[in-house]
């Protein structure tokens, strides 16, 4: 009877432990940012009272110095800690040179996981960016453009969770001798499949149903933006290339496209970015299993699961040399873009 009473007392310290841990926690973060908004509201106010020679300066200082403090704190310093870390083994006390770097190329699985990121980032953009050109050209030309836009846009605001988890809904698989609530299964069976697999579990045909999700979510990005960018081409343009002869699908390869190539480079790359980051949709759909893994989820196996922060940091460091030039690239060609206005 009295361990019971114990057992019964320890269960509701429990709760009454978490909530005073939670309320702790939430009473930090209140603190650090009544801080912070004093500090700002000081700043302001010398800022305000500056004035002559010192103004100047002084508005430079305070519109420059937190931007400059935030970027550090919050991009730099964790890619430099980040960095470092990739030369140092799982619990950062031994310096292991490039071994983190060369399990990541030599490892059977982590091969894998690199083929597969290539995979999407090849894939993925190519076809988003292919289907939201074509809607845009076929859109353009009917009467309802906005409503039609925004149902092909919508899947933009949904997050990349909720799009998986609808998604996995449509991939769902039970055997055929059952109800099929699964779309995709329920549709091949109907048209003569009757045996089709366990969608998810089939590699590799499961990595280009994952790429599906990310297509669904960015042709609408692409659709609007090539849109606006089709509609921007001068009419005086198009009419000069009829007059020609240029008509259909030569009008499009040879004059349209050429015009709005620098918007088309923008599109292509800013959709690749997106989807070397990708991690959502594998985590939710597979959690890298099967050998749907990619670089995203597999840095977070390792730092935050087998908690190897070597091997994590290694990851991240491939993974942001991989983003840098497309990046780089994308700001090149939006400023030449700008030149050119």
């Amino acid at each position: 009877m009295e361990a019971a009473l114990q057992g019964l007392a320890s269960s509701m310290l429990v709760p009454a432990s978490t909530f005073s841990d939670s309320a702790a926690k939430i009473g930090n973060v209140l603190e650090v940012v009544a801080v912070f908004f004093a500090v700002v509201l000081l700043v302001f106010y010398v800022a305000g009272k500056a004035s002559g020679k010192l103004e100047k300066p002084v508005a430079i200082v305070v519109f420059l110095v937190p931007a400059v403090l935030l970027l550090l704190i919050g991009l730099v310093i964790p890619a430099i800690r980040t960095f470092y870390y990739s030369f140092y083994g799982a619990t950062s006390a031994k310096s292991v040179g490039l071994d983190n770097y060369k399990w990541a190329f030599k490892t059977p699985a982590i091969q894998t996981v690199l083929k597969n990121t290539l995979l999407w980032i090849v894939i993925a953009p190519v076809l988003a960016t292919a289907l939201g050109l074509t809607i845009a050209l076929m859109v353009d030309r009917m009467k309802r453009q906005a409503v039609v836009k925004s149902l092909i846009f919508m899947p933009m605001v949904i997050s990349f969770v909720g799009a998986s988890i609808i998604w996995n809904f449509v991939y769902n698989y039970r055997d055929s001798s059952q109800p099929q609530i699964g779309l995709l299964s329920k549709v091949v069976i109907t048209l003569g499949w009757k045996h089709p697999p366990n969608w998810i579990l089939s590699s590799p045909l499961n990595n280009f149903l994952l790429m599906v999700i990310m297509i669904w979510i960015q042709t609408g990005f692409a659709m609007v933006v090539l849109s606006a960018a089709l509609k921007s081409v001068p009419d005086e343009i198009i009419e000069a290339a009829r007059v020609d002869g240029a008509h259909g699908f030569r009008l499009f390869s040879s004059v349209q496209i050429p015009m709005i190539r620098s918007t088309l480079v923008v599109v292509l790359t800013t959709i690749m970015i997106a989807t070397l980051k990708v991690f959502d949709i594998v985590r939710t759909m597979t959690g890298g299993n099967f050998k749907t893994s990619v670089v995203a989820n597999e840095m977070y196996n390792q730092t935050f699961v087998q908690f190897n922060n070597g091997h994590g940091s290694a990851l991240a460091v491939i993974l942001f040399l991989g983003v840098t030039p497309l990046v780089a690239y994308n700001v090149i060609q939006l400023r030449k873009e700008r030149a050119t206005r």
